[in-house]
This record gives structure tokens, C-alpha cells and sequence, in this order.
């Protein structure tokens, strides 16, 4: 199950940090009074998808996977056509069980997001797992290298996915480096993408500060900030980097709901920047 574990915190709404170990403390809000207020507001509307995806993150990042899938379970009865909803399903499900194959249950949602999204990243990465524990390791390594293809450079999952694809070729002897190089040369170069590294504003070393506060006060600093800057971009819409600051730390909070909702209202307001927000926002895992 190695390829299961390099994948874990690889792709989907769990970009904010390829490694728990170093993320910041506020990218995952795990105490039980922010969790319990997730779940009360989720419990008072539980048609609104939103609010379950925030549960179902929430839940996600403090390793609570039953739980995670259960909300976005509920999620998805808001918004049954939303395949980022199904894979996260899938995944929380997959790392849920104790099974040494891929749970049934994880593959019929990954099998639902592809339907409604071919190209759903976690969903097809996820598939590609299930090759490889069948033994057909070539198939698996031959899916992950077109998901390599369709990432955008820079992507927070890119990392993990080459390493998946080192590791399972050195495991089986399969040699992938001319592959990788194939790919690589294929791929387009985003010499526009800023998401996460290039945009100055408050990330998650800035949120994470002042160590010393308490994390409930930490949270709210950190939403001040972020509000901050939102009430400047209504302001002075015309400010796509702004709006890619905007988005990252929305995502940093846990936010995917208010991260896509800027996505739609930037590419409004900049409608001639719309492909560079886009590809900003998928390199974030925005959808």
C-alpha cells in the first residue's frame, strides 16, 4: 500500500501543505471548539455544501477520516453534480478503512467524480492506487504519468506525484526517467503562476505567528487579515494579484467554498486576466 501512503495529503483540498509534520498550526484548526462550531453550523443548514466541505476539511486535517467522509457525504447532497465533493468522499473513505485493497465504497465515489469530471486530479490519482495494488504497476505508473501531464507546473500535488512514480518504478524495476523527461518536455511552462510562493500578503508563516497566542486567537487574527483584504479588493477589484493572495488564503483557512467564490468574482472584475486567475487557482486546487 506504499503508493497509498506517498499519496496521502498529495492532492485535493489538503494542498495547503505536503507534509503535517511542518505545516502551521492554524492550517489545521483541530481544536474541538472550532470543529464543534463547524458541525453547528453545518447541522443548522444541511443542504449547504459549503458549510459540510468545511466540516469534511476539518475533520480531514485532525485525522479523523470516518467522520470526514460522513460530512462530505453530507456535502454532497447540496451539491450532487460537484466531483471535487465525490473524491474527497472517496479519499477520506480509503484512509478510514483498515483494508489492505482499496475499499469498495472509496472506489465507487473516485469511479462518480470521474464521471462527472474526467479530469478531477485526486480521483485519477487515486485509481491509478488501485492499479497498483492489483500488480499492475505499469498501468498505474502509465495513468500517473498522464495526471503529471494535465498538472500545472508548480501545483502543490507535483512533488508527490513524481515521487510516487520514482518510487513505485524503483519498487517493481520499471524505469520511468525517460518518461519523466518526456513529460516534462511536453508540458507548457507556467511562467504565471504565483500561487503560494510569489504573491506578497499573508501566508501561512504570517497566519502561523506570534506562536504564543492562543490558537482561537490565532484563528481570528488571521480572518481579520484575510477580511482585510477582501474589503480592498471590493474596493479596487482590478487587482489580480490580489485576488490570487486572496484565494491562497482562503485556502490556507480551510475555505474552499469563500476560495472559489473569489475565483468567480475575480474573473469577473478582470475578465481579460480570466485564464491567468484560472490556472492561479488550479494550481491552488481551486475549482
Amino acid at each position: 500500500m506504499g503508493a497509498v501512503l506517498i499519496a496521502g495529503g498529495a492532492i485535493g483540498y489538503n494542498v495547503l501543505s505536503t507534509s503535517k509534520a511542518s505545516g502551521p498550526e492554524i492550517a489545521q484548526p483541530a481544536g474541538p471548539p472550532t470543529i464543534d462550531s463547524l458541525k453547528a453550523a453545518a447541522e443548522a443548514d444541511p443542504l449547504n455544501s459549503g458549510a459540510w466541505q468545511e466540516l469534511g476539511f476539518a475533520y480531514y486535517e485532525t485525522e479523523q477520516y470516518d467522520e470526514a467522509a460522513k460530512a462530505y457525504r453530507q456535502a454532497i447532497e447540496g451539491d450532487r453534480d460537484n466531483a471535487v465533493l465525490w473524491s474527497s468522499m472517496g479519499e477520506a473513505r480509503l484512509l478510514a478503512s483498515d483494508a489492505v485493497q482499496m475499499p469498495g465504497d472509496a472506489v465507487s465515489a473516485f469511479e462518480k467524480a470521474l464521471e462527472l469530471d474526467p479530469t478531477d486530479a485526486r480521483a485519477r490519482y487515486f485509481m491509478a492506487v488501485r492499479k497498483d495494488l492489483a500488480d499492475d504497476h505499469e498501468g498505474a505508473i502509465d495513468d500517473w504519468l498522464a495526471l503529471l501531464k494535465d498538472t500545472p507546473a508548480g501545483a502543490p500535488w507535483e512533488g508527490n506525484l513524481i515521487q510516487t512514480i520514482e518510487q513505485v518504478g524503483k519498487v517493481h524495476n520499471i524505469s520511468v526517467e525517460a518518461k519523466l523527461a518526456a513529460v516534462a518536455k511536453d508540458r507548457p511552462k507556467a511562467t504565471e503562476i504565483t500561487a503560494g510562493n510569489a504573491i506578497p500578503g499573508p501566508s501561512k508563516e504570517q497566519i502561523a505567528a506570534a506562536s504564543a497566542i492562543a490558537p482561537g486567537e490565532q484563528r481570528d487574527m488571521a480572518v481579520g487579515m484575510v477580511e482585510s483584504l477582501e474589503g480592498k479588493l471590493k474596493a479596487n477589484p482590478k487587482n489580480p494579484d490580489g485576488w490570487v493572495m486572496l484565494m491562497r488564503s482562503r485556502m490556507t483557512l480551510g475555505e474552499p467554498d469563500k476560495a472559489s467564490k473569489a475565483l468567480k468574482d475575480s474573473v469577473a472584475a478582470n475578465p481579460d486576466q480570466a485564464d491567468r486567475l484560472r490556472k492561479e487557482a488550479a494550481a491552488l486546487g481551486i475549482s
